[in-house]
């Protein structure tokens, strides 16, 4: 079995606050999982953790089947694209979309090398494969929010990355952005089969390639595997602590 991610036992805390417990979890190369769970689950942390971003207080984390640490954490890094929830842009910015995009490609190459002819064309292909190709030249502050978060995927896959983290990348769409943007992951993954990590609470957004989930709640595990197997009335419930059925997977608007 080849592991992409490796989490033995990691504890994360901020201060007091504690925002994973003993966490343990292996991520298959290739593979589709969802991280579910409700607001303050610890759900962001986990996966500020996998891009060596978190400040373990104990555990172990292993990437590519090598231990992060301080030495090797940006060699790693370059491997991994990241898609954050909130994106803050302020519309007199006058960075163009296709000037964003290109950002992400400087995470691969570095920040002090000019990219060349075949940077510019790995960009290209990434924003036509996006569907953003009509955006180019347009300033960033200028597109909707469904566009923008498009925009900060094309960055993210600009990296050519072994490993892609998806921070709630339907939340504060409208229903219609929420369908392409769900639509738009999964024919990435069916065409890349680069290993993603999911992060959100509208369960009905799973793409269908997604077949594996964990619940995290107060920063711990209380249950991973099948979407098929876990997603029950019970652990939902548990979850949410609030009375919730199995959303119907073809369903997109289920929200909790």
């Amino acid at each position: 079995m080849i592991w992409d991610i490796e989490i033995e036992k990691a504890t994360i805390s901020y201060r007091e606050h504690i925002a994973l417990k003993n966490v343990s979890l292996n991520v298959k190369k290739g593979s589709f999982i969802a991280v579910v769970g409700p607001n303050g689950a610890g759900k962001t942390t986990l996966l500020t953790l996998i891009n060596g971003l978190g400040r373990l207080r104990s555990g172990v984390v292993r990437i590519f089947n090598t231990r992060i640490n301080k030495n090797n954490i940006s060699r790693i890094r370059k491997e991994i694209g990241y898609v954050p929830q909130h994106i803050i842009i302020d519309p007199r910015m006058p960075i163009s979309v296709y000037d964003v995009v290109m950002l992400g490609r400087y995470g691969k190459i570095g920040l002090f090398r000019r990219p060349d002819k075949r940077d510019r064309k790995f960009v290209d292909k990434v924003c036509e494969r996006v569907g953003i190709n009509h955006l180019r030249k347009k300033p960033i502050g200028h597109l909707s929010g469904g566009e923008q978060q498009k925009v900060s995927l094309a960055r993210a896959l600009a990296q050519d990355p072994r490993i892609l983290l998806l921070d709630e990348p339907t939340a504060n769409l409208d229903p219609r952005a929420q369908n392409d943007m769900v639509n738009l992951i999964e024919q990435i993954y069916t065409k890349e089969k680069i290993t993603i990590v999911f992060v959100t609470h509208l369960l009905s957004h799973l793409p269908h390639v997604c077949s594996d989930a964990i619940l995290l709640k107060e920063g711990k595990i209380i249950a991973s595997g099948m979407i098929s197997e876990i997603f029950t009335e019970k652990r939902l419930s548990e979850l949410y602590d609030y009375k919730i059925m199995p959303p119907h997977m073809n369903r997109v608007g289920y929200n909790v």
